[in-house]
């Protein structure tokens, strides 16, 4: 059967008032850029389409592009997504109650494309339970609006456990992007960065009758294609639009309009780079590194942990030691980070999205390293709703919940923290104006009660302090050197935490500019490990 290769500005007009439109992406990698502006062009021309529901599970923006195109009162009535921090418009939105916003975890919502293309009524997980989207807390809720509205998540129990169902969300329009189209419509995802989910949202919108709209960079010949090259077969495309600007509608990354190394087709040599200048986010995540084990599988969130620990892991020489993995689906290399968070050169291994959520799901990974916001008395941390920002939970609940090791990378104060490393001492040049360890979360992402009773590792980590989750809640177990206790950390927190009666002074090698010697601390550990086995 011949494609139907249709102009950007057609695609938009198959989009009708009220449709629930799915898009696949993450950050502005596989964003089908003409599409979507052309939708948005159609709405400010002539005040359609209108009152869409936008479904996506990763958050699919760079701050200006991608679904940020249809951030638009009345273009968008409900938004059901995972994460928005690198969308401004859409964050404003939700906070101005101008849309209905649904929060759902990153690795449900590419789940329940499989569950909905299955014929399933849903999926039904323990991923959520004790957090924001758990019903008998907020079901997923991010602003008053939405308050208003009836549970789009539902708490069950089956066979003595409990668990979160995640109804089907039926499907109109369903967007998605690749590199090549053959004349049958056949789509391969060569030079995209990621593989993400766009099989199993295809497949969703086919259950529901959908309209399967995709974006391409070349059209090619009939037969031309390695059939295992072939993402989605074209029998289930129903309109193919070639990009005419692909150097800004049709960029590989935010960063890179196209870049070999990132989707796997060269790899390049390894240059010696300067080492990040120790900063107070490289100072958090040489101090988040120490829990790092020999052969042990790693996660990396957005901020933070992305942008700084696969650094350090590099300069210290231990790249080789650990497995580093991000959740869509990148395994070893050199992670970008920002903008370009999830892509890298030089990787080992790229799966989907999907199958990469499902590791996360299941087995686990030995250590997350992840952002955080608050935390409270009992253990909770808040991530996903902070004060006028809404980033939302993106594959944060998925990925802490179920890890081994749960490792929180957080300024201990926030909004002017200034601090200096001067002789192997921290010294805080400037305190910042909002507390961070407060009497309640505004909004729990990651429930420590629940932590504790099944008996998670979990230690959050700032360049002054340490805490540790213990039984008895967090206690504090290291502060820096230089530190006063007192001024710089008690008189800094709205509740005293608890003190270890152990309490330590962090190794003064963490705060020169040299290498603060993981590799050795690495070998040591594995040395340990080798003489308990020998035993």
């Amino acid at each position: 059967m011949k494609a139907t290769f249709i102009s950007a500005d057609a695609a938009a007009r198959l989009v009708k008032n009220g449709d629930t439109v799915c898009t696949v992406g993450m950050t502005l990698i596989s964003a089908a850029e003409s599409i979507l502006k052309a939708i948005e062009a159609r709405f400010l021309a002539e005040n359609t389409p209108r009152n869409l529901t936008l479904v996506h599970a990763a958050g699919q923006s760079d701050r200006q592009r991608g679904n940020q195109h249809f951030a638009h009162p009345g273009l968008v009535t409900r938004i059901i997504g995972s994460h928005w921090g690198l969308a401004p418009r859409w964050m404003a939105m939700i906070n101005n109650d101008e849309v209905e916003a649904w929060c759902l975890p990153q690795g449900q919502m590419v789940h329940l494309y499989s569950a909905m293309a299955a014929g399933l009524p849903g999926r039904l997980s323990q991923v959520g339970l004790g957090t924001f989207v758990d019903p008998r807390i907020e079901g997923g809720r991010m602003n008053r609006r939405t308050r208003e509205q009836p549970n789009r998540v539902e708490h069950h129990t089956f066979r003595g456990e409990e668990f979160l169902f995640y109804p089907a969300i039926p499907l109109d329009v369903v967007i998605v992007r690749g590199t090549h189209a053959d004349e049958d419509g056949n789509l391969t995802t060569d030079e995209e960065a990621m593989k993400l989910e766009v099989l199993p949202a295809v497949l969703a919108a086919k259950r529901y009758g959908a309209t399967v709209l995709a974006q391409v960079k070349y059209r090619v010949a009939r037969g031309s294609l390695h059939p295992k090259s072939v993402t989605v077969p074209g029998t289930l495309i129903d309109a193919i639009v070639v990009c005419d600007e692909p150097e800004t509608d049709h960029r590989q990354t935010s960063g890179w309009a196209f870049d070999p190394s990132l989707c796997g087709d060269i790899r390049l040599p390894v240059s010696e780079s300067a080492p990040l200048p120790l900063s107070l986010r490289k100072l958090i995540g040489r101090i988040a590194c120490r829990y790092l084990t020999p052969g042990c599988v790693i996660n990396l969130g957005t901020g933070i942990p992305n942008d700084v620990i696969g650094a350090v892991i590099h300069e210290e020489g231990v790249g080789d030691a650990v497995t580093i993995t991000v959740e869509s689906g990148i395994y070893g290399g050199l992670q970008a980070g920002g903008t370009d968070f999830g892509i890298g050169r030089n990787l080992t291994a790229m799966i989907s999205h999907q199958d990469q959520m499902l590791y996360y799901n299941g087995a686990g990974v030995d250590i997350t390293f992840m952002g955080a916001g608050e935390m409270d008395p009992n253990g909770h941390v808040n991530a996903t709703r902070l004060g006028a920002s809404c980033p939302g939970a993106g594959g944060f609940i998925d990925i802490t919940q179920n890890a081994r090791h749960v490792v929180f990378c957080s300024s201990f104060t926030a909004k002017g923290l200034e601090v200096a490393c001067e002789n192997g001492e921290l010294r805080i040049v400037q305190e910042g104006e909002v507390c961070k360890f407060v009497n309640a979360v505004d909004q729990i992402s990651y429930n420590g009660e629940l932590a504790r009773q099944k008996g998670q590792t979990m230690h959050y980590v700032t360049e002054r302090a340490v805490f540790e989750l213990r039984p008895e809640g967090p206690v504090l177990v290291e502060i820096a050197p230089g530190i006063d206790l007192e001024r710089d950390v008690l008189a800094q927190m709205a509740f005293r935490p608890l003190i270890a009666s152990d309490l330590t002074v962090m190794d003064s090698a963490l705060f020169e500019e040299a290498p603060c010697g993981l590799a050795a601390a690495l070998a040591r550990h594995a040395s340990s490990d080798q003489q308990g086995n020998d035993k």
